[in-house]
Formats: C-alpha cells, structure tokens, sequence
C-alpha cells in the first residue's frame, strides 16, 4: 500500500467520521432542508465524475465515470425535486373563486330556491 493511498483512506475516513458527527446534531425539523440544498450544491460531484470520464482510457474508468455521472446526476435532482416539494408545502394557497349561484329566468337560485318557492322540501311553519 503506498503512502499516497493511505493518506487519501486516512482523509476520507476522517471526513466521513466528521460528516456523521455533524450530521448527528442537527435537529430534525433543519435535516431535510439542510440535506436538500447540500443536494443541490453537489453538482461539483457531477464535475468530477465528468473529469474522471475525460481522463479515463480503460473500459474500468469509462464504467466508473458513467457510474459516478449517473450517481451524481441523480443526487443533483433529488436535491431539486426535494427542495421543490418543501417549498411548495409554504406556498399560500389561492382562494378558489366563490362559485355563483345559479338563477333561473324567474329569479329563482337553482333547484333550492324554485323547490322552497314551490313549498316542496322543505317544511314550512
């Protein structure tokens, strides 16, 4: 094992020990947007899936740069589609327009109103 892998183990070991422990202290009311726009800032991993991609010249590293594009690509839209619905959940809500009653030639609101003119459906004291 060369010392320039074990240094990158040892990095990446560290960040993800320090990722947990970040994560473990945010309060779940603040995880999902946190993670939603982490999500969506992510994009630099669809860049650097793209540069694996340039530099590869194997069928292996061509397989990992798709991979990696494809992982990448989905977690950038999950980020968007997640952040999409939480703000959508804080949108006012339109009035719907009040619907208007119905009256016929005679001045009478719809069935209701020609049944009670009538004296049917109703009982009448």
């Amino acid at each position: 094992m060369s010392t320039a892998l074990l240094t990158d183990l040892t990095i990446f070991i560290l960040a993800l020990l320090v990722g947990i422990e970040v994560i473990g202290k945010v309060p779940a009311t603040l995880h999902t947007p946190l993670m939603s726009a982490t999500n969506a800032i992510h994009g630099i991993v669809l860049v650097g899936a793209l540069l694996i991609g340039v530099t590869a010249h194997t069928v292996v590293g061509y397989i990992l740069a798709f991979v990696a594009s494809l992982f990448a690509g989905a977690n950038v839209t999950g980020g968007y589609v997640v952040t999409g619905r939480m703000l959508k959940m804080f949108r006012k809500k339109a009035p719907e327009p009040a619907q208007p009653e119905l009256e016929s030639l005679n001045g009478h609101k719809g069935l209701r109103g020609l049944a009670g003119k009538i004296g049917i459906g109703r009982s009448q004291s």
